[in-house]
């Protein structure tokens, strides 16, 4: 990745699985540009930022609005010239829409978590893709979750908005692709992350993953940031519009 440049966007703490792709872009020898959402994570993206070595920017950028990826755009441009890739880690429900039955879900609970989740990968690739043309091209990943192709409890709305992510990506893969950009998505096992935690019975997924799985364990945030490190270098250069599960096989498990 010498030479490169591109944006994260997710980073929330240490556990983030943003953070361990970051890292390991920036081991590589990435720029590794962050945005972050308000002033009450800056201070936390901050010190992580200042653990890497390099010369590293960190912005603010609120995804939801239009507005706001207009600026981290601008400023990516100035600073940075072109642009190499773009990491989508950005999810969030209200608590009360992922809890209890899908059927109850609120008709603002459904726009909020679908804007969230989905729109962001949207506004964020169309505010790339002229900074990665300038490059001859790029490459955008979305993290996504097994929740959106089957019947995950207490996933329920996010479930339904990971779904329509990975419909985003393809549309986009087939949008960008003349353009030299490539869209893909990846979509690990349950990972202990903030977001996760807020799961109920978060702890029974994490058990009966590493009960059924062929590979009888739990996903690695590692594993993660070396399957973006491919789709993300030139070593992924011919994939696009696919979705990646990095969940030691689960997904393939009927009973």
């Amino acid at each position: 990745m010498e030479g490169k440049t591109g944006l994260v966007a997710g980073v929330a703490n240490r556990n983030s699985i943003a953070w361990s792709i970051a890292q390991r872009l920036a081991a590589e020898g990435a720029r590794v540009v962050f945005s972050y959402q308000g002033e009450r994570l800056r201070g936390r993206v901050e010190a992580l930022v200042g653990e890497l070595e390099g010369d590293h920017l960190l912005l603010p950028c609120d995804a939801t609005s239009d507005q706001e990826i207009d600026i981290l755009f601008r400023e990516i441009e100035s600073q940075c010239g072109g642009l190499d890739f773009l990491v989508h880690s950005i999810a969030f429900a209200n608590k009360e829409d992922i809890a209890g039955h899908f059927v109850n879900t609120s008709r603002e609970g459904f726009r909020l978590a679908h804007d969230v989740s989905a729109y962001t990968l949207v506004g964020l690739a169309r505010g790339a893709a002229p900074l990665m043309e300038r490059n001859g091209g790029g490459s955008i990943i979305a993290l996504t979750y097994l929740g959106s192709e089957r019947v995950v409890p207490n996933y329920n709305v996010m479930g339904v908005a990971k779904a329509s992510l990975e419909a985003s990506v393809r549309y986009l893969a087939a949008d960008l692709g003349p353009r030299g950009i490539r869209v893909n998505a990846l979509s690990p096992g349950p990972i202990s992350t903030l977001a996760a935690r807020g799961i109920a019975g978060f702890s029974e997924m994490l058990k009966a993953v590493a009960d059924r799985a062929p590979m009888r364990r739990n996903t690695d945030p590692a594993e993660v940031a070396d399957a973006s490190l491919f789709l993300l270098s030139d070593m992924g250069r011919g994939i696009t519009g696919e979705l990646i599960h990095i969940d030691g096989g689960f997904h393939i498990v009927g009973m």
